[in-house]
């Protein structure tokens, strides 16, 4: 929060609200801002940032109803965990089914070591392949996630990527499962509300912070967002892995003075979904792109549970059916 916090730019064109939202979703989608990190107070922030409490109310609003936060009676404002958003619902499912397991179990003759060894040896079957969809906003970015992702998956799930504008029209009907950066997560369910979405966290990766770290100290360097709801953070990061860097612009699309900006600037960071910018740099000036990956430690604490419990859930609807 004291990076985001510092990160706020009053001179941009970008409202206060708009970074501050932008913030905190992009904050939580790179992992910045961890599942179940309590927020400060609404005051406690509009003081540290000097604006009025509504307009933080308002931004956590806007994020409780995009299911990244979640308010806890008595106790604040709280990150929330995971991004599935049927968690809770599929554990009392769960119970309850087991339940009704044992109580046919009963009725067979069957006592509970011996089902217990029964489901044993059925959950050492091969698992049920899985049909799982990458979405993003640019399919660069979204083809690296699913190649990524794709090398910790159970050998014969398959996962494709998608641009979420284009598959708005008509959304793919043969999807098990779809994953998204977790500041398109209320988009993707608006548009595939019967498909779980799991939030993915997505980190600057290691070619991003490599070059962060070797910007010479007077460097004057631009940083441009497609996003304005993205400035804030970028710049966040660009002082995590640049503390040295002490000339830094930044900039958002249609932006005044984005012109005069690149022609002053030594280094230009733009964010995924910008690369045509380097059409308009000259030969001598430096410019990389500021770009993700998935967070190999969240794909293995968040996603690949998640995937399971899929799994599961779709095997007993299946044999339900049958």
């Amino acid at each position: 929060m004291n990076r985001i916090v510092q990160a706020m730019d009053r001179s941009s064109s970008v409202s206060l609200s708009v970074q501050l939202r932008g913030a905190l979703e992009f904050g939580i989608a790179s992992g910045e801002l961890p599942s179940d990190a309590r927020l400060p107070s609404v005051r406690a922030l509009a003081a540290r940032m000097k604006i009025s409490p509504v307009t933080v109310s308002n931004v956590y609003a806007a994020l409780q109803s995009s299911g990244l936060v979640e308010g806890r009676v008595g106790s604040g404002t709280f990150v929330s965990g995971g991004g599935s958003r049927a968690h809770d619902g599929r554990f009392r499912q769960l119970d309850q089914q087991i339940a009704e397991l044992l109580s046919l179990a009963k009725s067979c003759g069957v006592s509970a070591s011996e089902l217990a060894v029964r489901i044993s040896m059925a959950s050492s079957a091969s698992p049920r392949p899985l049909r799982i969809l990458m979405v993003g906003n640019f399919i660069d970015a979204t083809r690296a996630y699913a190649d990524e992702l794709r090398q910790h998956l159970p050998e014969g799930d398959e996962i494709d990527a998608a641009v979420l504008d284009e598959i708005a029209p008509n959304p793919p009907k043969d999807i098990d499962l779809i994953i998204a950066p977790k500041t398109l997560l209320s988009k993707t369910r608006e548009i595939l509300p019967n498909v779980e979405v799991l939030g993915l966290t997505l980190i600057p990766n290691e070619a991003t912070r490599v070059a962060l770290a070797s910007i010479p100290p007077d460097a004057k360097t631009l940083a441009y967002s497609y996003f304005p709801g993205f400035v804030t953070i970028m710049k966040a990061g660009i002082l995590r892995f640049a503390p040295h860097v002490t000339q830094l612009t930044m900039k958002v699309r249609d932006e005044n003075g984005l012109s005069s900006a690149m022609r002053e600037a030594d280094v230009v960071i733009y964010a995924t979904g910008a690369d045509y910018l380097r059409g308009a740099l000259r030969p001598e000036q430096t410019a990389f792109e500021y770009r993700h990956t998935p967070d190999v430690h969240a794909i293995r604490s968040e996603i690949l549970p998640a995937i399971e419990t899929c799994r599961a859930s779709l095997k007993s609807t299946k044999a339900a059916e049958e």
